[in-house]
């Protein structure tokens, strides 16, 4: 049985994408200049000169400084300790989250682990040595958990979570990297640039909500932001090789029409993708529970993202570097 919403998506349209491109260029860049502000101010909120004058080490040591105040690192990118608890009976995770709320140590997540009977605590210190952190926690959980026996306890050092963060920012930079050589190799250098653009541009406005509204930057974003990378570089090869085709279809058409004719003909297959996925996002964000929100909003706005730029991005860039095609066989 078809899908009844696809019906609301036209199989025919005639939209002239190319016409809004300037309009839609100054509003990506418009949106990517304040998020590298927002990077830099940590979220509008700190002002870099103080920050960097506070800051010790070498140049690049204090900007990255900057950097790291960026965004609201949670506690694998800030360092803290881990705790493994067991029970006899499943664990209520409320309860547990709740009380170690209230002990005033910073960023908390309470997560299953394994079976209902199993749970992982995570906790920094802001207020505490780590110390008077970890006796606070201890005693709490045995308080809200009856019978319950800690199995391990972990702690993470700053300078781990500074590796790990880097490794993160790294492996971003080789996803993209890769992606681009893949185009590059497959439909030619023109198309690459396109690439390049829609990549930095979905990537760096991810990271700008992530820095604006301060949502907790953890492990699970970086990879979410792999998998927005993906899906970006999954529309714009569709869009790119109906291009392709056409340009040596229609080879009177003028770049501008030809792709606008491109978006037009695989913007169905775009639209369903993006909602499919989309709905896939939003119930993960309402049922998936705390520990994957962050993922979840990552996912959302990485494909609204994503999806406008392979239309407004991506497409729209080719003739900045491409030549417009000379005359040839007639249109068919």
């Amino acid at each position: 049985m078809p899908w009844p919403l696809i019906k609301l998506v036209p199989m025919k349209t005639n939209i002239k994408f190319v016409s809004f491109a300037f309009f839609a260029s100054f509003v990506s860049v418009a949106a990517v200049l304040g998020s590298f502000v927002s990077m830099f101010t940590g979220g509008f909120r700190e002002n870099p000169v103080a920050v960097y004058e506070q800051a010790s080490g070498t140049p690049i040591e204090r900007v990255g400084v900057i950097l790291s105040h960026g965004f609201n690192l949670g506690i694998d990118f800030q360092g803290g300790t881990l705790l493994e608890v067991e029970a006899p009976r499943p664990i209520n995770l409320a309860p547990v989250r709740e009380g170690l709320t209230g002990l005033g140590i910073g960023d908390i997540q309470v997560q299953a682990f394994g079976d209902p009977t199993h749970a992982l605590i995570r906790f920094e210190s802001t207020t505490q040595t780590a110390e008077q952190a970890l006796t606070s926690v201890q005693a709490k959980v045995k308080e809200v958990i009856p019978s319950v026996k800690i199995t391990r306890t972990e702690v993470v050092g700053p300078k781990v979570s500074g590796e790990l963060f880097a490794s993160g920012l790294i492996a971003l930079g080789l996803a993209m990297l890769l992606v681009m050589v893949y185009i590059w190799i497959r439909f030619g250098l023109q198309f690459g640039f396109g690439a390049v653009l829609s990549l930095l541009h979905d990537t760096i406005l991810t990271l700008g909500i992530f820095s604006v509204f301060r949502i907790d930057f953890t492990l699970p974003i970086i990879a979410g932001l792999l998998t927005v990378i993906g899906y970006s570089m999954n529309d714009t090869v569709v869009v790119f090789d109906r291009m392709r085709t056409n340009f040596r279809k229609y080879k009177k058409m003028t770049a501008g029409d030809v792709i606008d004719l491109s978006i037009n003909e695989t913007l169905s297959r775009t639209l369903v993708t993006a909602m499919t996925a989309l709905l896939a996002s939003i119930a993960l964000y309402f049922f998936g529970g705390e520990t994957l929100a962050g993922f979840a909003i990552c996912m959302i706005f990485g494909i609204v993202i994503a999806t406008y730029s392979s239309i407004y991005i991506a497409a729209p860039a080719l003739p900045l570097v491409a030549p417009r095609p000379t005359a040839g066989t007639a249109q068919s």
